[in-house]
């Protein structure tokens, strides 16, 4: 069983996650050869101050 783990900031909207997940699952059928039932997605919304880029948390101003 495949699991796509996604984290990315909070404010995408049911809709994006939606698409993304029928994405993901579709391309990685295609590419690996299983069934879709198989296929497992975990979208994570992880908090700015909680997710870090360039050695600064993304709620810094710095980090946006």
């Amino acid at each position: 069983m495949p699991v796509i783990q996604v984290n990315m900031l909070p404010g995408r909207t049911p809709e994006q996650k939606r698409e993304l997940i029928a994405v993901f699952t579709r391309e990685f059928v295609r590419i690996c050869k299983t069934k879709p039932e198989a296929v497992k997605i975990v979208i994570h919304d992880v908090p700015p101050e909680n997710f870090g880029s360039g050695g600064v948390p993304m709620s810094d101003p710095v980090g946006q």
